[in-house]
């Protein structure tokens, strides 16, 4: 056991045992169903102080039923006001939300109940394989399952995703929660996917991490997550576990994302009056080559505060950093308070800061103004002077748009969202305290040195069919060999830049254009039980001597159960 683990346990024993403890709700997992939905509920509600403060995700799922059940109510309290006039479809999204997180539901759940439950022992309710639900303990266990096969336009080799595993849950005494999700993988992605995990400094699954050579040029892989629950004092919760986090209203994160491999960490929520602060303590792994020993840690500590300043609007503050000792946590970074910068500069500066600004706004009960800025340096009299390109011009800027029901068609709705990082943003002077883990980015999966363009369309039809469109578009400045930096590649020490200390811009280096398409139609066949069928077009250029061009379609099928859906859209 490392020290870090030592002292984060000496520190729940400390924080949680002295003092009574409450109820305490698990998440939703990551890519659920439900994210769609409750980004609606958020819009359409525009006021509602729980959806508008919830920035920080995964979302827990008692907060998520309450905000169903006021949803319903607002519905059936106020069936002739448009704005809370909730369609069938989302009725039914409702319904299937609240069926999902039933350990929370207050009122008679009898309408969820299997007609026939096979053995008369699983499936008794619609939504869990097994349950038990008695006074001190709850559990649901649910086989996890996603069975895809592909076709991809020059390759001659099969593109298949097979796993299988199982997802939990539960709560005891309505004092401590867990959850658990276990996979075991294999998996050939597409030609861009299989060339990510084996390029060199990489080494790694996306969103996975350690992996094992199947069929040649196959990935055999584990993706196992577990935590624990505490509540205190009824507005502190606590999570200790291996899983990841997201931070944010977009489809990408510029603080920090799921991309990533799981990762060990403690995390710590604050929720009173208008306010909700977070803090996450992480154990990362530093850059390495893929093999059997023990690989390097790194550490890394995340604060972000977050202020619904209207009853509409929404606003958050930032700050993380990044810091390696010899496998040893660093005791003055576990200061609670906002901002860092202090305690850094007490050791000396050796770490790497970032800080952040964000917002969101609900206007008009159908549409949400989002955005993120980061800021890895900031010096005003070159920000003034940006034409100049220095090189310290560390920061990146997402701005997003969300409109739902689009065109008074109820359940049409459409994100459009842009993303700007500039070179060595998340990069740092050596190798190991850069924004990374496990050779992953952090943050968004492209790193730095790039603008992207990314507009999506949903719609859902009937209640059991959803229907997807994506675009994504950008252009990123890459290295032409492994001598130059360019600032993209946030894994190289910044110290290392080619062009001296100015004349980086956006796009700097050698100029990649990418072009991706994707269509999904998917079909709810039972509770949790999907029927995907997908198209995708992606067209990669490299603006070299060759003006080198990948061109290539891939069209999918696939099933799942009590799994997100794999994509491949970087």
């Amino acid at each position: 056991m490392t020290q870090f683990r030592k002292t984060i346990l000496r520190l729940c024993i400390f924080l949680f045992f002295p003092v009574p403890v409450f109820s305490q709700s698990t998440f939703l997992p990551q890519g659920n169903k439900f994210e769609h939905f409750l980004d609606r509920m958020e819009i359409l509600l525009q006021t509602n102080p729980n959806l508008n403060i919830t920035t920080d995700k995964p979302m827990s799922r008692k907060l998520a039923v309450e905000t169903a059940q006021l949803s319903d109510s607002l519905h059936r309290f106020y069936p002739y006001d448009y704005f809370y006039r909730l369609s069938k479809i989302d009725q039914y999204n409702l319904r299937s939300l609240l069926m999902n997180n039933i350990e929370w539901v207050h009122g008679n759940t009898d309408s969820f109940n299997s007609k026939k439950p096979f053995l008369n022992t699983f499936y008794r309710h619609k939504a869990n394989f097994v349950e038990v639900n008695q006074k001190d303990f709850f559990l649901a266990v649910d086989p996890a399952i996603q069975e895809t096969q592909s076709y991809q336009s020059y390759n001659s080799e099969r593109v298949f995703l097979n796993s299988k595993g199982l997802a939990l849950r539960g709560m005891i005494a309505n004092k401590l929660g867990f959850s658990a999700y276990l996979t075991d993988n294999q998996e050939r992605g597409p030609d861009y996917f299989q060339d990510r995990v084996t390029a060199s400094g990489y080494d790694a699954v996306p969103g996975a991490g350690y992996y094992k050579s199947f069929k040649r040029t196959a990935f055999d892989y584990f993706d196992n997550r577990a935590s624990i629950y505490f509540n205190l004092a009824k507005y502190f919760d606590f999570q200790f576990g291996y899983d990841k986090n997201f931070i944010g209203n977009g489809y990408r994160s510029l603080f920090l994302s799921d991309y990533a491999a799981p990762y060990l960490f403690l995390k710590f929520n604050t929720r009173i009056w208008k306010l909700n602060y977070q803090n996450i303590y992480m154990e990362l792994i530093s850059q390495h080559n893929l093999g059997d020993y023990q690989y390097p840690k790194k550490y890394a500590v995340v604060h972000h505060l977050s202020l619904n300043a209207a009853k509409w609007l929404n606003v958050g503050l930032y700050e993380n950093v990044v810091f390696s000792r010899a496998d040893h946590f660093d005791f003055s970074y576990l200061n609670p308070v906002i901002f860092l910068v202090s305690a850094q500069q007490q050791n000396g500066s050796p770490d790497k800061t970032t800080v952040g600004l964000d917002f969101k706004a609900n206007i008009g009960h159908a549409t949400q103004l989002y955005g993120q800025l980061v800021i890895n340096e900031f010096v005003l009299h070159q920000v003034l002077h940006y034409a100049d390109g220095w090189w310290g011009n560390k920061q990146g800027l997402q701005l997003g748009l969300k409109y739902i029901d689009a065109f008074n068609i109820k359940n049409l709705d459409f994100q459009l969202e842009t993303n700007i990082v500039r070179p060595f943003t998340y990069s740092h002077d050596d190798t190991v305290a850069n924004f990374s883990h496990y050779n992953q980015p952090l943050a968004h999966p492209l790193g730095a040195n790039f603008d992207e363009l990314i507009v999506i369309g949903r719609y859902q039809p009937a209640p059991k069919w959803n229907i997807e469109g994506k675009l994504i578009y950008y252009k990123q400045g890459l290295d032409s060999n492994a001598s130059v930096n360019f600032g993209s590649n946030i894994f190289k020490n910044y110290t290392t830049r080619s062009a001296g200390d100015f004349g980086y811009k956006i796009g700097s280096g050698l100029d990649a254009y990418c072009l991706y398409l994707s269509g999904l139609v998917s079909y709810e066949l039972k509770e949790n039980l999907f029927i995907d069928a997908s198209a995708v077009y992606r067209n990669y250029r490299l603006h070299d001597a060759n003006n080198s061009l990948n061109a290539t379609a891939t069209f999918t099928i696939g099933i799942r159960m009590n799994m997100f859906r794999r994509q491949y859209d970087y």
